[in-house]
Protein backbone atom coordinates (compact mmCIF):
# COMPACT_ATOMS: atom_id res chain seq x y z
CA UNK A 1 0.00 0.00 0.00
CA UNK A 2 1.66 3.30 -1.08
CA UNK A 3 1.12 5.60 1.78
CA UNK A 4 -1.22 9.11 0.94
CA UNK A 5 1.73 11.89 0.16
CA UNK A 6 3.30 9.03 -2.67
CA UNK A 7 -0.71 8.50 -3.63
CA UNK A 8 -1.51 11.79 -3.79
CA UNK A 9 1.62 12.69 -6.13
CA UNK A 10 0.93 9.75 -8.68
CA UNK A 11 -2.47 10.88 -9.14
CA UNK A 12 -1.79 14.67 -9.86
CA UNK A 13 0.95 12.96 -12.47
CA UNK A 14 -1.62 11.66 -15.00
CA UNK A 15 -3.47 14.36 -16.00
CA UNK A 16 0.49 15.25 -17.40
CA UNK A 17 0.68 11.87 -18.97
CA UNK A 18 -2.76 12.02 -20.12
CA UNK A 19 -2.06 15.41 -21.90
CA UNK A 20 0.80 14.43 -24.32
CA UNK A 21 -0.40 10.80 -24.82
CA UNK A 22 -3.73 12.18 -25.99
CA UNK A 23 -2.01 15.12 -27.49
CA UNK A 24 0.61 12.99 -29.80
CA UNK A 25 -2.20 10.74 -30.95
CA UNK A 26 -4.30 14.36 -32.02
CA UNK A 27 -0.76 14.90 -33.72
CA UNK A 28 -0.65 12.02 -35.36
CA UNK A 29 -4.28 11.85 -36.97
CA UNK A 30 -4.02 15.82 -38.43
CA UNK A 31 -0.42 14.47 -40.02
CA UNK A 32 -2.15 11.66 -41.77
CA UNK A 33 -5.21 13.22 -42.44
CA UNK A 34 -3.80 16.24 -44.04
CA UNK A 35 -1.55 13.85 -46.75
CA UNK A 36 -4.91 12.05 -47.53
CA UNK A 37 -5.04 8.64 -45.10
CA UNK A 38 -1.51 8.26 -45.19
CA UNK A 39 1.41 9.61 -43.22
CA UNK A 40 3.99 11.97 -45.49
CA UNK A 41 7.12 10.60 -47.39
CA UNK A 42 10.42 12.61 -47.45
CA UNK A 43 13.64 11.86 -46.45
CA UNK A 44 13.19 12.55 -42.98
CA UNK A 45 10.18 11.46 -41.74
CA UNK A 46 9.81 7.96 -40.19
CA UNK A 47 7.04 5.82 -41.60
CA UNK A 48 5.78 4.41 -38.80
CA UNK A 49 4.12 0.60 -38.83
CA UNK A 50 2.23 -0.61 -35.39
CA UNK A 51 5.53 -0.87 -33.89
CA UNK A 52 6.51 2.90 -34.12
CA UNK A 53 3.86 4.06 -33.51
CA UNK A 54 2.74 2.41 -29.81
CA UNK A 55 6.59 3.27 -29.46
CA UNK A 56 6.26 7.17 -30.33
CA UNK A 57 2.72 7.17 -28.33
CA UNK A 58 4.20 5.53 -25.13
CA UNK A 59 7.33 7.81 -25.28
CA UNK A 60 5.15 11.32 -25.33
CA UNK A 61 3.19 10.07 -22.68
CA UNK A 62 5.77 8.83 -20.75
CA UNK A 63 7.07 12.05 -21.66
CA UNK A 64 4.98 13.82 -19.89
CA UNK A 65 4.94 12.25 -16.70
CA UNK A 66 8.61 13.24 -16.61
CA UNK A 67 7.49 16.61 -17.04
CA UNK A 68 4.67 16.59 -14.60
CA UNK A 69 7.48 15.18 -11.96
CA UNK A 70 9.60 18.23 -12.87
CA UNK A 71 6.75 20.43 -12.38
CA UNK A 72 5.50 19.20 -8.98
CA UNK A 73 8.47 18.50 -7.76
CA UNK A 74 11.09 20.74 -8.74
CA UNK A 75 9.58 24.18 -10.66
CA UNK A 76 7.11 24.64 -8.15
CA UNK A 77 9.78 25.06 -5.72
CA UNK A 78 12.23 27.06 -7.62
CA UNK A 79 9.25 29.49 -8.86
CA UNK A 80 7.39 30.29 -5.59
CA UNK A 81 8.29 33.72 -5.88
CA UNK A 82 8.18 34.74 -9.38
CA UNK A 83 5.50 35.99 -10.88
CA UNK A 84 2.50 34.00 -12.67
CA UNK A 85 4.20 35.25 -16.30
CA UNK A 86 7.85 35.00 -15.62
CA UNK A 87 7.01 31.51 -14.02
CA UNK A 88 4.98 30.97 -17.09
CA UNK A 89 8.05 31.84 -19.91
CA UNK A 90 10.97 30.64 -17.87
CA UNK A 91 8.87 26.93 -17.88
CA UNK A 92 8.32 27.05 -21.23
CA UNK A 93 11.64 27.93 -22.32
CA UNK A 94 13.33 25.17 -20.16
CA UNK A 95 10.76 22.45 -21.35
CA UNK A 96 11.02 23.09 -25.10
CA UNK A 97 14.82 22.85 -23.99
CA UNK A 98 14.42 19.23 -22.14
CA UNK A 99 11.94 18.03 -24.84
CA UNK A 100 14.22 18.80 -27.74
CA UNK A 101 17.10 16.78 -25.90
CA UNK A 102 14.50 14.05 -25.86
CA UNK A 103 13.78 14.43 -29.26
CA UNK A 104 17.20 14.28 -30.25
CA UNK A 105 17.12 10.67 -28.41
CA UNK A 106 14.44 9.38 -29.48
CA UNK A 107 14.53 10.24 -32.85
CA UNK A 108 17.86 8.03 -34.02
CA UNK A 109 15.86 5.18 -31.91
CA UNK A 110 12.83 5.07 -33.97
CA UNK A 111 14.57 5.71 -37.38
CA UNK A 112 16.86 2.87 -36.37
CA UNK A 113 13.19 0.74 -35.58
CA UNK A 114 12.61 1.99 -39.25
CA UNK A 115 15.35 1.00 -41.19
CA UNK A 116 15.88 -1.97 -39.24
CA UNK A 117 19.31 -1.19 -38.05
CA UNK A 118 21.39 -0.10 -34.81
CA UNK A 119 21.34 3.12 -33.71
CA UNK A 120 24.81 3.62 -33.96
CA UNK A 121 24.30 3.39 -37.41
CA UNK A 122 25.89 6.32 -39.57
CA UNK A 123 22.90 6.44 -42.12
CA UNK A 124 20.63 7.04 -38.99
CA UNK A 125 23.01 10.09 -37.73
CA UNK A 126 23.07 11.45 -41.31
CA UNK A 127 19.24 10.80 -41.23
CA UNK A 128 19.17 12.94 -37.92
CA UNK A 129 21.01 15.86 -39.68
CA UNK A 130 18.92 16.43 -42.15
CA UNK A 131 15.39 15.99 -39.84
CA UNK A 132 17.02 18.91 -37.59
CA UNK A 133 17.01 21.36 -40.96
CA UNK A 134 13.80 20.22 -42.17
CA UNK A 135 10.32 21.37 -42.49
CA UNK A 136 9.00 18.68 -40.24
CA UNK A 137 11.90 19.50 -37.39
CA UNK A 138 9.76 22.48 -36.99
CA UNK A 139 6.40 20.79 -37.45
CA UNK A 140 7.39 18.81 -34.08
CA UNK A 141 8.36 21.77 -32.47
CA UNK A 142 5.56 23.70 -32.87
CA UNK A 143 3.78 20.62 -31.56
CA UNK A 144 5.63 20.21 -28.15
CA UNK A 145 5.34 23.82 -27.80
CA UNK A 146 1.67 23.14 -28.00
CA UNK A 147 1.71 20.47 -25.69
CA UNK A 148 3.94 22.29 -23.32
CA UNK A 149 1.24 25.10 -23.02
CA UNK A 150 -1.50 22.89 -22.29
CA UNK A 151 0.83 21.17 -19.63
CA UNK A 152 1.45 24.86 -17.83
CA UNK A 153 -2.00 25.75 -18.19
CA UNK A 154 -2.94 22.71 -16.68
CA UNK A 155 -0.02 22.82 -13.91
CA UNK A 156 -0.76 26.90 -12.78
CA UNK A 157 -4.77 26.33 -13.11
CA UNK A 158 -4.08 23.39 -10.75
CA UNK A 159 -1.98 25.14 -9.01
CA UNK A 160 -4.05 28.13 -8.16
CA UNK A 161 -7.79 26.30 -7.45
CA UNK A 162 -6.25 22.84 -5.93
CA UNK A 163 -6.03 19.69 -8.14
CA UNK A 164 -9.31 18.20 -6.82
CA UNK A 165 -11.25 21.00 -7.40
CA UNK A 166 -9.80 21.19 -10.71
CA UNK A 167 -10.49 17.38 -11.41
CA UNK A 168 -13.93 17.89 -10.33
CA UNK A 169 -14.71 20.53 -12.70
CA UNK A 170 -13.24 19.04 -15.72
CA UNK A 171 -14.91 16.06 -14.74
CA UNK A 172 -18.33 17.57 -13.96
CA UNK A 173 -18.72 15.74 -10.67
CA UNK A 174 -20.27 18.47 -9.34
CA UNK A 175 -21.98 20.01 -12.46
CA UNK A 176 -25.58 18.74 -10.74
CA UNK A 177 -25.75 19.61 -7.01
CA UNK A 178 -25.20 16.09 -4.95
CA UNK A 179 -26.11 15.43 -1.04
CA UNK A 180 -22.47 13.49 0.35
CA UNK A 181 -21.65 12.86 4.19
CA UNK A 182 -18.29 15.04 5.24
CA UNK A 183 -16.49 15.87 7.82
CA UNK A 184 -14.87 19.53 7.90
CA UNK A 185 -12.25 20.86 10.18
CA UNK A 186 -12.22 24.53 10.96
CA UNK A 187 -8.78 25.75 12.35
CA UNK A 188 -7.97 29.14 13.41
CA UNK A 189 -4.85 31.23 14.24
CA UNK A 190 -4.88 32.43 17.85
CA UNK A 191 -4.12 36.12 18.44
CA UNK A 192 -4.51 36.79 14.87
CA UNK A 193 -5.44 40.15 15.26
CA UNK A 194 -2.64 41.22 17.55
CA UNK A 195 -0.03 39.63 15.61
CA UNK A 196 -1.42 41.08 12.43
CA UNK A 197 -0.95 44.73 14.37
CA UNK A 198 2.24 43.70 15.98
CA UNK A 199 4.03 42.50 12.53
CA UNK A 200 2.10 44.60 9.92
CA UNK A 201 0.29 43.74 7.05
CA UNK A 202 3.16 42.71 4.80
CA UNK A 203 5.12 40.51 7.25
CA UNK A 204 1.79 39.32 8.24
CA UNK A 205 1.11 38.29 5.18
CA UNK A 206 4.60 36.57 4.63
CA UNK A 207 3.71 34.30 8.33
CA UNK A 208 0.70 33.45 6.88
CA UNK A 209 1.77 32.08 3.53
CA UNK A 210 4.73 30.18 5.78
CA UNK A 211 1.94 29.03 8.15
CA UNK A 212 -0.05 27.92 5.67
CA UNK A 213 2.43 26.18 3.99
CA UNK A 214 3.49 24.23 7.16
CA UNK A 215 0.24 22.85 7.82
CA UNK A 216 -0.27 21.85 4.31
CA UNK A 217 1.57 18.65 5.03
CA UNK A 218 -0.41 17.15 7.27
CA UNK A 219 -3.29 17.74 5.15
CA UNK A 220 -1.99 15.36 2.37
CA UNK A 221 -0.94 13.03 4.73
CA UNK A 222 -3.69 12.61 6.34
CA UNK A 223 -6.13 12.26 2.64
CA UNK A 224 -7.54 15.60 3.54
CA UNK A 225 -8.67 18.65 1.14
CA UNK A 226 -8.53 22.19 1.67
CA UNK A 227 -12.14 23.84 0.98
CA UNK A 228 -10.94 27.30 1.61
CA UNK A 229 -7.98 29.83 3.28
CA UNK A 230 -10.23 32.76 4.63
CA UNK A 231 -7.96 35.43 6.63
CA UNK A 232 -6.04 33.31 9.35
CA UNK A 233 -8.35 30.58 9.14
CA UNK A 234 -7.74 26.76 7.28
CA UNK A 235 -11.14 24.98 6.42
CA UNK A 236 -10.08 21.17 5.81
CA UNK A 237 -12.90 18.85 4.44
CA UNK A 238 -13.31 14.95 4.43
CA UNK A 239 -15.53 12.50 2.98
CA UNK A 240 -16.99 10.76 6.06
CA UNK A 241 -15.01 7.06 4.63
CA UNK A 242 -11.68 9.18 4.14
CA UNK A 243 -11.87 11.26 7.06
CA UNK A 244 -13.18 8.14 9.31
CA UNK A 245 -10.28 5.62 8.18
CA UNK A 246 -7.27 5.61 9.97
CA UNK A 247 -8.43 8.33 12.55
CA UNK A 248 -7.62 10.63 9.62
CA UNK A 249 -9.32 13.86 10.99
CA UNK A 250 -9.01 13.72 14.16
CA UNK A 251 -5.09 13.05 13.50
CA UNK A 252 -4.55 15.27 11.09
CA UNK A 253 -5.30 18.43 13.83
CA UNK A 254 -2.76 16.52 15.95
CA UNK A 255 0.12 16.13 12.77
CA UNK A 256 -0.29 20.06 12.12
CA UNK A 257 0.34 20.67 15.74
CA UNK A 258 3.26 18.63 15.92
CA UNK A 259 4.68 19.88 12.79
CA UNK A 260 4.20 23.89 13.77
CA UNK A 261 5.28 23.21 17.11
CA UNK A 262 9.10 21.38 15.11
CA UNK A 263 9.03 25.24 13.50
CA UNK A 264 8.22 27.18 16.00
CA UNK A 265 11.97 28.75 16.64
CA UNK A 266 12.06 29.38 13.13
CA UNK A 267 8.99 31.64 13.32
CA UNK A 268 10.10 33.32 16.31
CA UNK A 269 13.46 34.16 14.97
CA UNK A 270 11.88 35.54 11.64
CA UNK A 271 8.50 37.14 12.65
CA UNK A 272 8.91 37.56 16.88
CA UNK A 273 6.25 34.98 17.22
CA UNK A 274 5.05 31.44 17.38
CA UNK A 275 1.58 31.19 15.72
CA UNK A 276 -0.71 28.38 17.59
CA UNK A 277 -4.39 27.34 16.37
CA UNK A 278 -7.48 25.87 17.88
CA UNK A 279 -10.27 23.98 15.78
CA UNK A 280 -13.46 22.37 15.51
CA UNK A 281 -14.24 19.20 13.88
CA UNK A 282 -18.17 18.05 13.14
CA UNK A 283 -19.49 15.68 10.32
CA UNK A 284 -22.85 16.02 8.18
CA UNK A 285 -24.81 15.81 5.39
CA UNK A 286 -23.67 18.56 2.47
CA UNK A 287 -25.25 19.74 -0.38
CA UNK A 288 -22.52 19.80 -3.13
CA UNK A 289 -22.36 21.76 -6.49
CA UNK A 290 -20.86 24.18 -8.87
CA UNK A 291 -22.01 27.68 -8.29
CA UNK A 292 -20.57 31.36 -9.64
CA UNK A 293 -20.65 32.78 -13.22
CA UNK A 294 -17.71 34.89 -14.10
CA UNK A 295 -15.67 32.22 -11.38
CA UNK A 296 -16.46 28.56 -11.35
CA UNK A 297 -16.62 27.18 -7.72
CA UNK A 298 -17.41 24.00 -5.87
CA UNK A 299 -19.35 24.80 -3.01
CA UNK A 300 -20.74 22.82 0.25
CA UNK A 301 -23.84 24.46 1.68
CA UNK A 302 -25.80 22.87 4.94
CA UNK A 303 -26.15 23.06 8.75
CA UNK A 304 -22.39 21.13 8.99
CA UNK A 305 -20.42 24.14 7.88
CA UNK A 306 -22.17 26.63 10.34
CA UNK A 307 -22.15 24.35 13.04
CA UNK A 308 -17.97 23.38 13.06
CA UNK A 309 -17.50 27.00 12.82
CA UNK A 310 -19.37 27.81 16.12
CA UNK A 311 -17.73 24.69 17.76
CA UNK A 312 -14.40 26.03 16.94
CA UNK A 313 -15.25 29.23 17.90
CA UNK A 314 -16.36 27.67 21.66
CA UNK A 315 -12.22 26.75 22.18
CA UNK A 316 -11.58 29.95 23.74
CA UNK A 317 -15.02 29.62 26.28
CA UNK A 318 -13.23 26.22 27.25
CA UNK A 319 -9.10 27.25 27.07
CA UNK A 320 -8.77 23.98 24.73
CA UNK A 321 -7.14 23.13 21.44
CA UNK A 322 -9.75 21.14 20.13
CA UNK A 323 -13.26 20.30 20.33
CA UNK A 324 -15.14 17.66 18.80
CA UNK A 325 -18.69 17.16 17.93
CA UNK A 326 -20.54 14.13 19.87
CA UNK A 327 -21.51 13.03 16.51
CA UNK A 328 -18.36 12.94 14.80
CA UNK A 329 -16.99 10.81 18.22
CA UNK A 330 -19.12 8.78 17.65
CA UNK A 331 -18.41 7.42 14.12
CA UNK A 332 -15.10 7.41 14.79
CA UNK A 333 -15.17 4.58 17.18
CA UNK A 334 -13.06 3.49 19.82
CA UNK A 335 -10.11 6.00 19.79
CA UNK A 336 -7.59 4.41 22.51
CA UNK A 337 -4.98 6.84 21.65
CA UNK A 338 -6.71 9.89 22.79
CA UNK A 339 -8.75 11.24 26.03
CA UNK A 340 -11.89 12.56 25.93
CA UNK A 341 -13.69 15.28 28.42
CA UNK A 342 -17.36 16.08 27.82
CA UNK A 343 -17.98 20.05 27.61
CA UNK A 344 -21.58 19.45 27.73
CA UNK A 345 -24.59 20.41 25.27
CA UNK A 346 -23.62 23.24 23.94
CA UNK A 347 -26.51 25.96 22.32
CA UNK A 348 -24.89 26.93 18.49
CA UNK A 349 -26.34 29.84 16.77
CA UNK A 350 -28.54 28.93 13.94
CA UNK A 351 -29.45 25.23 15.63
CA UNK A 352 -32.70 24.50 17.20
CA UNK A 353 -31.10 21.96 19.39
CA UNK A 354 -27.82 21.88 21.37
CA UNK A 355 -25.27 19.69 20.44
CA UNK A 356 -22.70 17.78 22.70
CA UNK A 357 -18.97 19.18 22.01
CA UNK A 358 -15.79 16.97 23.69
CA UNK A 359 -12.47 18.51 24.22
CA UNK A 360 -10.00 16.00 22.58
CA UNK A 361 -6.32 15.44 23.34
CA UNK A 362 -3.59 12.58 23.08
CA UNK A 363 -3.14 10.47 25.82
CA UNK A 364 0.39 12.20 25.94
CA UNK A 365 -0.51 15.11 26.93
Amino acid sequence: MLDPKTRRQMVRLLPFGAIWLISSMIFLLLDWSAAGGQFPENDTAILPDLGILIYAVSAMGLLGLVVGYIELTLFSRWFTHTTFLRKSIYKFLAYLVFVHLVVLVTYPLAAAMEMGTSPLDPAVWAKLGRYLTSVVHLNTVLQLAVVIALSIVYAQVSEVIGHTTLLNLLSGTYHHPIEEDRIYLFLDMRSSTTIAEQLGHRRYFDLLKAYYEDLSDAVVRHEGEVYLYVGDEMIVSWKLREGLEAQNCLRCFFSMETDLRARGDWYVKEFGVKPSFKAGLHCGTVTTGEVGVLKRHVMFTGDVLNATARIQALCNTFNVELLVSAPLLEALGPIPDFTTRSVGRQELRGRKEPLEVFAVAPLTH
